[in-house]
């Protein structure tokens, strides 16, 4: 499990490219028969991915030396959306079929977590964020119909787009963890534009459905020192709450945000007007 610090907007105004992605992109989310789990003191999250080819993937033997914990869960919640191929996750012995595109919000408590895939040829690939949650709530599968629909923008600012909410209040009860999936229309290649901040919560974006040599242009910094880090298919890229989030791509995309902080209304966001970018 690699570990990310806090950075101050201080410091990340004399980060050069490379220094960026060090501190704020995870670039390799999926191996083969692997978890990857990317540790961010920002709010404390856990963002990973698993691949389940072969065999049944689950938490390593060590993960309480790694999170301090029993188990991952003790004190965790944990929600899931697949991007790959159809594929299971059992919860407790309890057998939960998540295919493409569905969620999944695991508890805090659960104690044996395992990830399978359905074809081995068509594997499943399982996003993950988790929080710390001083609350359970039940186990539960959020498909891609279930989940709650806005769109938004227009093809005239290049931004039309639909957000699926999966993990959120309305939705499924959660403690702070907030996941959704916003898939572009072909020819709109902008998200979240106008931006915004809010300071009561952190975000991860994690872009994919790209083609290899597809890029997206992932917009951060405070709205008065904007920076920019290049992202490939199946990436991730992590924004503390002074940091804006919006990105554009050289063709259109879909990408999954996680959010964790106090606050989990959707619409409670600090609005930057574009004429303050800079």
């Amino acid at each position: 499990m690699e570990i990310r610090n806090p950075i101050h907007p201080e410091h990340a105004k004399q980060l050069d490219t490379a220094g960026l992605r060090r501190e704020f992109l995870i670039e390799k989310l999926f191996v083969t028969d692997e978890l990857t789990l990317t540790y961010s003191h920002i709010d404390r999250i856990v963002v990973g991915g698993v691949q389940p080819v072969t065999k049944s993937v689950g938490f390593p033997d060590n993960i309480n030396k790694l999170i301090g914990s029993d188990f991952f869960l003790a004190r965790r919640e944990l929600g899931l959306i697949n991007i790959g191929g159809a594929g299971f996750v059992v919860v407790d012995g309890v057998e939960h079929a998540v295919g493409p595109r569905d969620a999944l919000y695991i508890g805090s408590g659960a104690r044996d977590v395992r990830f399978t895939s359905q074809d081995a040829n068509q594997p499943a690939k399982f996003y993950l964020n988790s929080a710390p949650a001083h609350m359970s709530y039940p186990t539960r599968l959020v498909t891609l119909e279930q989940a709650k629909k806005v769109t938004l923008g227009e093809a005239r600012t290049s931004n039309r787009r639909t957000i699926n909410q999966y993990l959120i209040p309305g939705v499924v009860d959660t403690c702070q963890l907030v996941m959704g999936l916003t898939q572009l229309e072909e020819g709109n290649l902008w998200n979240t534009m106008p931006c915004h901040t809010h300071e009561r919560r952190m975000e991860v974006y994690c872009y994919f459905d790209m083609a290899d040599d597809a890029r997206v242009f992932h917009m951060m910094g405070q709205p008065s020192e904007t920076r920019h880090i290049v992202l490939g298919n199946e990436q991730a890229v992590i924004s503390p709450s002074w940091s804006i989030h919006s990105g554009v791509g050289t063709q259109a995309y879909t990408f999954i945000w996680g959010m964790v902080g106090e606050n989990q209304v959707f619409g409670d966001m600090d609005h930057v007007a574009m004429a303050d970018l800079k």
